[in-house]
């Protein structure tokens, strides 16, 4: 599973160097026969101008509600979850502090006799 895999070698065959002409001295014959008037230089393509500053979203009124709504109910679900939060660690800090009361009053109840 993690040995690389490497792609199968090419099955082109080799190219023949004796076919290879060198570059030197050769005039390039024209693409083609006809004779083509001259032509004018393509014109510069002007891009399309950017608006300014940020792209405003627009919103219909259905989409409004539903965002607002949205929002509110995410706000709900944090809050409620926070709040539990909070509730377990006050619960569990208080029975804490009862269990130390209890050890406390144990331990000095065996002092005393």
């Amino acid at each position: 599973m993690f040995t690389p895999k490497y792609p199968a070698p090419d099955t082109a065959p080799t190219a023949n160097t004796s076919l290879v002409r060198p570059l030197t001295g050769l005039v390039h014959p024209p693409a083609c026969d006809c004779h083509h008037a001259p032509t004018s230089p393509a014109p510069a393509t002007v891009p399309a101008p950017v608006p300014a500053g940020r792209p405003s979203v627009q919103f219909t009124p259905g989409a409004l509600v539903v965002a607002a709504a949205g929002g509110t109910a995410l706000v709900l679900v944090v809050g409620t979850v926070l709040v539990s939060m909070l509730l377990a660690v006050a619960v569990t800090a208080a029975s804490v502090a009862i269990c130390a009361v209890v050890l406390r009053s144990l331990l000095n109840h065996q002092h005393n006799r």
